[in-house]
């Protein structure tokens, strides 16, 4: 694998997945210096009472300042703003890129504003926790998980390449996609799930006739784990729905189109129906799993990569 290193690594924002590629990039000495901005002055105290970045400034201006990976951390919908606010602070020849789970809309929220002499290279690590904040990351997020990244044209090639090798050697497998057909994959494998999670859980919590004290109690590994997803950042999903909105709907009428023929075979005593798609949705967890993407132990207990690094310290 080739080797690469940054003189100064600015992370705009410093949450779960930010504070991941600091510890990471710390970790595998990929720059010099990593500096972040932080619009709170206790995620700015976090960052640097947990040493996973030299410095941590309030305005986003001072971190882009002098570095030449830049890579924006917050939710979607700030990038536009903040693309404007640090465009003239950007050094000549440094790359600019994201980690937002859309990417159509990350290409025209960020790239028209900034200078001709960065490189825009958006991408998005196919990784995460339900938790957020510094405090949340390891470095050990990335580890066989993909990141995708969707260039415009915005980029030479070196830049690509480099911005590849950043993320193989924090452990990710990388891939080139269209930003539209990226929008397409995540809408089915990431944002309705989501979605269908934020559903159910709001309506077990809205029924009448269960208390909420008995969903929590008699909760099992379907709910619960629906329970795990409903957990994550609000603020990062909301900007998430509002700008793959075309996607998100696309699917969400297959989907619907799908839970009604479930519900017919159902309403039918269809049994041999229900079978039939209970055994090809079977055969998806295995794929994944002999995919890498996860593993065959069930969940209850499982002893997660950050949860084990505490267990060994």
């Amino acid at each position: 694998m080739s080797e690469v290193k940054f003189k100064r690594l600015a992370l705009i924002g410093i949450g779960l997945i930010g504070s991941s590629i600091a510890r990471s990039a710390r970790l595998h000495n990929l720059a010099d210096e990593i500096v972040c901005a932080a619009r709170t002055a206790d995620t700015r105290r976090v960052a640097l009472e947990l040493g996973i970045v030299d410095t941590a400034y309030e305005n986003p201006l001072d971190a882009v300042k002098g570095s030449d990976l830049v890579i924006f951390c917050t939710p979607v919908g700030t990038y536009e703003t903040l693309a404007k606010l640090v465009a003239p602070a950007l050094e000549k020849g440094a790359i600019v890129t994201d980690v937002g789970s859309v990417k159509n809309a990350v290409v025209k929220a960020i790239g028209p504003h900034l200078p001709d002499h960065v490189d825009f290279i958006p991408g998005h690590p196919v990784a995460g926790t339900e938790k957020s904040g510094p405090a949340a990351g390891f470095a050990e997020l990335f580890i066989g998980r993909w990141c995708i990244l969707t260039p415009t044209g915005q980029a030479s090639e070196d830049s690509i390449k480099k911005l590849s090798v950043f993320w193989t050697a924090m452990g990710s497998k990388v891939e080139a996609m269209d930003p539209e057909h990226h929008d397409l994959v995540l809408a089915i494998t990431s944002h309705i799930p989501h979605l269908i999670a934020y559903n159910i859980v709001g309506t077990a919590d809205d029924l009448e006739d269960v208390t909420q004290s008995e969903v929590i109690k008699y909760s099992a590994g379907g709910f619960r784990d629906f329970t795990r997803i409903a957990a994550s950042d609000p603020t990062m999903w909301r900007d998430v729905f509002l700008h793959n909105k075309d996607a998100v709907l696309e699917m969400l009428g297959r989907f619907t189109e799908d839970l009604t023929a479930l519900q017919r075979a159902i309403r039918r005593d269809d049994g041999e129906t229900l079978f039939e798609i209970f055994s090809r949705t079977r055969a998806i967890r295995r794929q994944i799993i002999d995919a890498g993407q996860e593993t065959p132990e069930p969940d209850f207990g499982r002893v997660h990569a950050a949860e084990d690094l505490d267990h060994k310290a």
